[in-house]
């Protein structure tokens, strides 16, 4: 079968939402595949990352990454199969990483800095836990965590999301650093995973009780350090227990990203001041020379048991839109995957 023998099922960006996405912001579009030119590879969409940060690239706006344009295929990582290659980078049948969209191939320069492909071992590790803790959310966690929020043994550390996929993998790499980690997740179900699987100290139900009270609990010689995916309230209360010296990391805020009005900012920011604390935001792409740093130590933890990862897949490119605002309602329990086709 040629490449134009085949059909590209895509979705672009049609409108920019105001609050959450809906349909009309999206359209799914189909097109053929042209064939090949000269270093150039085809890769076959298998697995797709379905993050928070999404909604952001959604907004046109000045950040740090430009923009989906209106009309341009979605921007997501994802793990796909090399099935025609006019390159030498990359031969047929070699499973690669990189920002593919959300669409079901790839075509383009072997070397494109964009889409930035790698290869990846599916042998050493599930597909899916590339777009996990050996993937984006595993390096936003880990040198989140290690490089701003610079965590001491003994310490505490609290982690906002931390049922998601980056702050499963916060929670875990403190507790290999050996700190005293408390986790902020929503309802029973998501705080026993936590707890029971993941290893954390304890984690706070934020739905069923009351997040300063178990701050006061779980946390009684205060917060060392706090990694915030979600912002709004529950970073207000955090801000209210910080230690002299802590380290807020500024991964997200989840709770922000589909307001109709102005982002609500923190209201106990003077905490920052009295206790001399720092607050500073994280984005990935800073540390890219060094991923494969992130990725030695947490594939030996894995393989040596001490280290769990959990996936949420949903199946099937058309439920891209539906399966997005998973994220934005808390129905996603681990890392959020779309498979768009089977290995």
């Amino acid at each position: 079968m040629t490449a134009a023998a085949l059909k590209n099922q895509q979705f672009r960006l049609a409108a920019r939402p105001v609050g959450m996405p809906k349909s009309t912001d999206w359209k799914f579009t189909s097109e053929p595949v042209r064939d090949l030119a000269d270093g150039e590879i085809l890769v076959k969409t298998l697995y797709l990352s379905l993050d928070p940060a999404m909604r952001g690239w959604m907004n046109d706006g000045k950040s740090y990454i430009r923009p989906v344009a209106i009309d341009e295929v979605m921007r997501a990582g994802g793990v796909g199969k090399v099935i025609a290659s006019k390159s030498p980078k990359f031969a047929v049948g070699e499973t690669v990483y990189g920002s593919i969209g959300v669409q079901e191939y790839w075509i383009g320069a072997a070397d494109d800095k964009t889409a930035a492909f790698n290869k990846v071992d599916g042998n050493a590790a599930p597909l899916p836990k590339y777009l996990n803790a050996l993937g984006m959310p595993g390096m936003t966690a880990y040198f989140g965590l290690l490089e701003v929020g610079q965590p001491n043994a003994g310490e505490t550390v609290v982690v906002s999301g931390a049922a998601g996929a980056v702050g499963q993998t916060v929670g875990q790499v403190a507790k290999h650093k050996g700190c005293h980690v408390v986790g902020i997740a929503g309802g029973k179900e998501k705080c026993d995973f936590v707890v029971n699987e993941l290893g954390f100290d304890a984690c706070i139900d934020y739905k069923n009780g009351s997040l300063k009270d178990g701050l006061k609990e779980h946390c009684p010689n205060g917060v060392d350090v706090y990694f915030d995916n979600v912002g709004g309230d529950i970073l207000d209360t955090v801000l209210t227990r910080i230690n002299m010296k802590a380290r807020i990391i500024i991964c997200g805020a989840i709770s922000q990203y589909n307001n109709t009005t102005p982002v609500k900012g923190p209201a106990n920011y003077l905490s920052l001041l009295v206790n001399r604390a720092r607050m500073e935001g994280i984005v990935v792409f800073d540390y890219a020379d060094r991923y494969h740093l992130g990725i030695t130590e947490m594939a030996k933890w894995m393989k040596e048991g001490t280290f769990k990862t959990r996936e949420d897949i949903v199946e099937g490119i058309e439920k891209f839109p539906d399966a997005l605002l998973m994220l934005f309602e808390g129905k996603n329990f681990g890392k959020l995957v779309l498979e768009v086709a089977k290995d």
